[in-house]
């Protein structure tokens, strides 16, 4: 097919990726052509793992940091430091580029949350809100409950939070930032931060890595904000049945009816966004630093911390 002007080789456009649905492949390529122009923004320029399925979900899938030698040399690549070596990943640029990597069966990219010019420094501090249990629309009421929380704190720090759905169990907070503060300073905060809001709110929200130790509470998982770790796209589909799609919210959002983890997916998704711009849009604009808002985290911590 041509997209933008490149031709991009597509094969077996009728293969079922999404069983219960009957979503192919072709649905799937149709798809990233009309959410380009969304989801582009917000991974130019980033590192990219591809989530890939090349025999739909209900095969084993598989995680692909690396780009394969048969990658056409159009598509952008960097190579990266890691780990005992070196690897080249992916940078999704254009249109043709999300075209291709659908046909090669990746479902979902995960983005860095810094980008290719400043590796160590990232532009996106990350909270992953996590419920119990298995069911997003049951769960849902708690998980939004702790993002609004999680907003009040971040805003009372002085940063701009942003919240989507996650497409899959939960919501994600994203905080733009001004690339100022490496990733370990970042992680350090971001940890600090939700281990306050776990303070205030102990039978509601936790920390624990261990499933069993959760309980009923929801998850702040903070583990992302770190050099190498992903997140998932905006405007990416899941690899869930349907083929859900995490959607950018406006917080006023998080209250309506029928609103859950897997509320938009790729049948209803441009419905939304006929009536509706990118909530995200201006996200660049609103990037802060850490300074500040470290330093009132700080204080708050000490005058909340209990007396010994």
């Amino acid at each position: 097919m041509t997209v933008d002007g490149q031709e991009v080789e597509v094969s077996n456009e009728d293969k079922v990726f999404f069983p219960g649905s009957g979503i192919t492949k072709g649905d799937l390529l149709d798809h990233s052509r009309r959410s380009a122009q969304y989801l582009l923004p917000h991974v130019r320029g980033r590192l990219v793992s591809m989530e890939r399925f090349p025999d739909g979900i209900e095969e084993d899938g598989f995680f692909q940091k690396d780009v394969p030698d048969h990658f056409p040399d159009w598509i952008r690549t960097e190579e990266v430091e890691k780990e005992g070596g070196r690897l080249r990943q992916l940078v999704i640029e254009d249109a043709p580029t999300l075209a291709y990597i659908v046909n090669q069966g990746c479902i979902t990219p995960h983005v860095w949350l810094s980008r290719v010019d400043r590796l160590q420094h990232p532009d996106r501090m990350v909270f992953d809100l996590d419920p119990a249990g298995n069911d997003p629309t049951a769960t849902f009421p708690d998980v939004r409950w702790a993002a609004r929380r999680l907003r009040a704190l971040l805003e009372e720090l002085g940063l701009v939070p942003f919240v989507m759905t996650s497409g899959s169990r939960g919501l994600h907070v994203h905080v733009p930032l001004d690339r100022e503060a490496d990733f370990d300073r970042v992680r350090g905060f971001a940890k600090d931060a939700a281990d306050l809001l776990v303070s205030r709110h102990p039978e509601r929200l936790t920390r624990e890595q261990r499933k069993a130790e959760r309980g009923d509470r929801v998850f702040l998982d903070v583990m992302r904000n770190a050099y190498g770790q992903t997140a998932v796209a905006p405007y990416a589909v899941r690899a869930r049945e349907g083929a859900p799609v995490a959607t950018p919210l406006e917080w006023d959002e998080l209250g309506r009816s029928g609103m859950h983890p897997r509320r938009y997916d790729v049948g209803n998704l441009f419905q939304r966004l006929s009536r509706k711009e990118d909530p995200w849009k201006e996200m660049e604009r609103r990037g802060r630093g850490l300074g500040g808002p470290s330093r009132k985290l700080e204080r708050i911590r000490k005058e909340e911390a209990p007396e010994s």
